[in-house]
Parts: structure tokens; C-alpha cells; sequence
């Protein structure tokens, strides 16, 4: 586990370095390791979610070991759900960051011995799981129900546009999205939009499969990436294609700093990231100030 921080000032000064060198704008009409049209790759992934969805639960865990429970923990835990509070959560259809969240927020209220203040802020606490897929989101509202919480008011499910949120300037204090950021055609779109909707003084984090650099395991995670989990997805799945493009995707995302940098130039401070399992996956982080 490693963490580091990226300073504003820093991330300004080397972007334009970067910009020469930086896959966004490859990323931003690619599909996987295909080449595509910008207005083309909203579709295609659209397509594989689509398919995913209804084993995608089951398939995150064969693929991580049950990792990305603790990842998920781990994401919710830096961003200290509090009762009361109005959260994003992006690319987040099958609830898996939103029931932690509503979880976290339980417990501070078990702690405080039902106080009636906190009864009050529960019912303004306001979880909104935002996903461009409705499939993805028709299996977190089914999940919400077998979970009683099919009723819960604070949870709040909307399809919609990471690029293009339909929520108000400044309404956010915390914005989560796991797993999804990489999937999106104009990531500096994303950020923006997050920087837009939060609060100041509210937290972006965002959990994403990011790049191991450790010469041994990166060769033993590259075998297992492309010649595993392709394998395991047409085996449990039926999908070879869909898990061939979750890999190439992971792959095509701009390293660790590269990420860092584009979150302080949305304008976010206090950039920081923090590696689990050698960087198999990252914890970004930044404030709006």
C-alpha cells in the first residue's frame, strides 16, 4: 500500500509536459485496443455493460478474489459518510458503494443511541446513484429490495451522464465513482462535472484499476489479465469480448501521476492517491476548496 500527494501547483506545472505524451486523447476514441469514432464509443461500452450486468457482481469477485469488497471498503471509508450528507455516487448502478455508504451513515446513528437530531438528518441524508446504463441500475434497485431498502428515500437512483450531470452547482459533499471513470469518453469531462456538483470543501474519490509497475508481478498480472479473466467471463458469462475490452480498457487509462495531474488541473487540491496490491488498483483523492 503506498500513498502520495500530488500538489496543485505541481500538477499544473507538469501537465503540459505531459500533454504531448498523454493517452487521453487516444483514450477518448478508443475502445480497448480499438481504434473508434468519439460518438461510436458511448454505444459500444453502453453494449457492454448491457451484457455485464446481471453477473456482474458475481464476476467482480472471481475476478479480484472478493478484493473489490475490501477496495470498496476501503474508498468509503476515506470518504466518512456522515448523516445528513448529500452524496454522488457515478457509475455506480449496482449499489455496491451506495448500500456501504448508507451502511457507514447506520452506524454513526447506532452509535449515537437514536438521538432525534440524527433521525431528522437521516431523512435528509440524500444517496444518489447516478449510471448511464439502466440495466446496471435495474439490478441495484432489484439488489436495494432483497437488501430492504427498496423504500429507503435517501436512496435515489438516476440514469444519467457522468459527462453531462443533471445536477446543481455546488449541491454535493462527497463524490465517489468506482470502476468507471475509465470507461468514459472525455475523462476531463467527468472531472469537471465532479468539480462542478460538489460542495467546496467536498471530497472527489474515485477507485479505479489503475497500473502495477513491479517488474515480476506486473508480468505475472498481465497473464492473468489477458489470459484469465477473458477466459473466465466466456466461462461463467458467456462474454469473451466484454472482459477482453475490461482488461485493454484498464490498460489504456493514463497511469497513476497522469491521473493525478488531470484532477488538479479540474481544479481539486489536496490531490493524493493511494496504491492497493501494488497498484492493481488506485484511491484518488482531492478537495474542492
Amino acid at each position: 500500500m503506498a500513498l502520495k500527494l500530488v500538489s496543485r501547483k505541481l500538477g499544473s506545472k507538469f501537465l503540459p509536459m505531459l500533454s504531448s505524451t498523454s493517452p487521453l486523447h487516444s483514450h477518448a476514441t478508443s475502445f480497448g485496443f480499438k481504434h473508434v469514432r468519439e460518438e461510436e464509443k458511448s454505444q459500444l461500452v453502453g453494449n457492454v455493460f448491457s451484457s455485464v450486468a446481471s453477473n456482474y457482481d458475481l464476476m467482480n469477485d472471481l475476478m479480484s478474489g472478493g478484493l473489490h469488497r475490501l477496495w470498496k471498503d476501503r474508498l468509503v471509508s476515506m470518504l466518512n459518510p456522515f448523516p445528513g450528507m448529500k452524496h454522488l455516487d457515478v457509475a455506480g448502478g449496482t449499489g455496491d458503494v451506495a448500500f456501504r455508504i448508507l451502511d457507514g451513515i447506520s452506524s454513526i446513528k447506532r452509535r449515537a443511541n437514536q438521538d432525534p437530531i440524527n433521525d431528522h438528518l437521516q431523512e435528509e441524508t440524500q444517496i444518489h446513484v447516478c449510471d448511464i446504463n439502466p440495466n446496471m441500475l435495474n439490478v441495484g434497485r432489484k439488489r436495494a429490495i432483497e437488501r430492504g431498502l427498496g423504500e429507503d428515500k435517501s436512496l435515489i437512483w438516476v440514469e444519467g451522464d457522468a459527462e453531462a450531470l443533471s445536477f446543481e452547482d455546488n449541491t454535493m459533499d462527497g463524490y465517489t465513482i468506482a470502476f468507471g471513470i475509465r470507461n468514459v469518453t472525455h475523462i476531463e469531462k467527468v472531472l469537471a462535472e465532479a468539480y462542478r456538483v460538489l460542495k467546496h470543501g467536498g471530497r472527489f474519490l474515485c477507485l479505479e484499476l489503475s497500473h502495477v509497475e513491479v517488474p515480476v508481478f506486473k508480468e505475472l498480472y498481465d497473464y492473468y489479465s489477458f489470459s484469465v479473466i477473458p477466459a473466465v467471463g466466456e466461462l461463467v458469462a458467456g462474454d469473451r469480448d466484454s472482459y477482453q475490452y475490461l482488461v485493454e480498457s484498464i490498460r489504456r487509462f493514463p497511469p497513476q501521476e497522469k491521473f493525478a495531474s488531470m484532477i488538479a488541473d479540474a481544479g481539486f487540491q489536496k490531490v493524493e492517491y493511494e496504491n492497493l496490491v501494488g497498484g492493481v488498483v488506485a484511491i484518488h483523492s482531492g478537495l474542492k476548496i
